[in-house]
């Protein structure tokens, strides 16, 4: 009885052995025929978190479709062969990828109706090109880390236009902007005001050479009306404010301090 007891553990482990033989070898030829048909798990590491992608990849090792899962939750189905990848949130990307990122010349449209044709870098809008708002308005020019910075051209739907410089998405430096009423202004920017040294002429033939603070007209300037009148002096939030001199067509002039746009007439004064 004992023999056949041994007998039997040896049939007994003889063909677990060939099972795991069998189970091993079809394993490894699925791991083949998924090598040989280049589908590759692909992880990229950076400082903002790992970007994963599991399908089929080109000699070089680049996606040609597959999923990506980026660190924010965000998948993205990828097409090559179509040059498209479609992303969870609605967006659609035509163009090249590095490290599982956007990057190079590419078109973006996003989700919400707003379309951009230009350079990406590290998945972020980044370098020259256009974007078309959906609300009608145009921005072509620099963009750093998907903000407006640099020079640029902004249009919007009315027909106003500034070109100048951006800083963090706002006008920013120097430039010109024409208003679709037919005033324009050249001058400094600061956070998308008017702020330093500036002249304005309005579409009436009124113009203003002069200081800006916030915005407004602050400080020393020269204010010319179409009649011919003028005022050399100092301004405060839009207004003759200060000692000035005001000209009037005849040749008269005032000198004296004005107050909320008004002359203000002290004791001894004609």
């Amino acid at each position: 009885m004992a023999k056949q007891k041994i007998k039997k553990h040896r049939s007994t482990a003889a063909v677990l052995l060939t099972i795991t033989l069998i189970a091993a070898l079809v394993l490894a030829g699925c791991v083949l025929f998924i090598y040989l048909a280049g589908i590759r798990y692909i992880r990229v590491r950076s400082p903002e978190g790992d970007v994963k992608f599991f399908g089929r990849v080109d000699d070089a090792g680049d996606p040609i479709s597959g999923t990506i899962v980026y660190e924010n939750g965000i998948r993205a189905k990828v097409d090559l062969e179509k040059s498209e990848i479609v992303y969870s949130n609605g967006d659609r990307y035509e163009g090249p990828l590095f490290e599982l990122r956007r990057s190079g010349e590419g078109h973006l449209w996003c989700a919400n109706g707003d379309e951009y044709t230009g350079t990406f870098r590290a998945d972020k809008i980044d370098g020259r090109g256009t974007f078309c708002f959906v609300n009608g308005d145009v921005y072509e020019g620099d963009f750093n880390n998907g903000v407006m910075e640099g020079e640029g051209t902004y249009t919007w739907l009315d027909g106003s236009v500034y070109t100048g410089t951006f800083r963090d998405g706002k006008k920013d430096g120097t430039g010109r902007f024409v208003y679709a009423n037919g005033d324009r202004y050249e001058g400094g920017y600061a956070a998308d005001q008017k702020s330093g040294h500036g002249l304005y002429v309005w579409a009436n033939g009124d113009r203003y050479e002069g200081e800006y603070v916030a915005d407004a007209r602050s400080g020393r300037g020269v204010y010319t009306w179409a009649n011919g009148e003028s005022y050399d002096g100092i301004f405060k939030n839009n207004v003759m404010w200060g000692e000035g001199t005001y000209t009037w067509p005849s040749g008269r002039t005032y000198t004296g301090y004005f107050e909320n746009g008004v002359i203000v007439r002290v004791s001894g004064e004609a």
